[in-house]
C-alpha cells in the first residue's frame, strides 16, 4: 500500500468527514422521530424495501437505518480523532500547506503560499512535501509500505 497516496486521499476527505460527523447525529434523530410516527400510525405513505405497507416492516426498517448510522458515526469519529492527532503534530506552517494543497485546494494556491511564506515556487512544493512525509508518519508510523 502507497502510504502517502492514503493520507493524500485523507485529507482531500477529512472537510466532508467533519461534515458527516455533524450530519449523522441529526439523521439519526430523524429515524427516531419517524419511528414514533410509525408506531403511532401517522406515516402511512412511508416506503417500505419490501414493497409492502405493514407497520412491523416500517419499524425494523427504521431501527436498522438506525443502527448502521450509529455504527457509521463511531466509524466517522474514530477517523476524525486520527486525523486531528496526525494534524496536531504538524507546525502550522505545515498544516497550512496541507490545508492549501489538499483540504481546502483553490486556483492560485501555489502563488498565495509563495506570498504568505515568501517563498518561490520550488520551495512551497519542497515544504508540501515534507509537510505531507510528516503528516503520514504521524498518520501511519511510515511513508512506504
Amino acid at each position: 500500500m502507497n502510504w502517502k497516496n492514503e493520507a493524500m486521499e485523507r485529507l482531500r476527505k477529512y472537510e466532508n468527514m467533519l461534515l458527516a460527523a455533524k450530519n449523522i447525529p441529526l439523521e439519526i434523530r430523524r429515524l427516531e422521530e419517524l419511528s414514533v410516527a410509525i408506531r403511532s400510525g401517522r406515516a402511512e405513505d412511508c416506503a417500505v424495501l419490501s414493497g409492502g405497507n405493514r407497520q412491523e416492516e416500517r419499524l425494523l426498517d427504521n431501527m436498522m437505518s438506525r443502527q448502521e448510522l450509529m455504527w457509521r458515526l463511531q466509524q466517522t469519529e474514530r477517523w476524525l480523532e486520527c486525523m486531528e492527532r496526525a494534524l496536531s503534530g504538524l507546525n502550522r506552517e505545515e498544516r497550512l500547506v496541507l490545508q492549501r494543497f489538499y483540504i481546502h485546494p483553490e486556483k492560485g494556491s501555489v502563488e498565495r503560499l509563495c506570498t504568505e511564506l515568501g517563498a518561490e515556487t520550488s520551495t512551497v512544493y519542497r515544504k508540501r512535501d515534507k509537510a505531507l512525509r510528516q503528516f503520514t508518519i504521524a498518520l501511519y508510523g511510515s511513508e512506504e509500505s
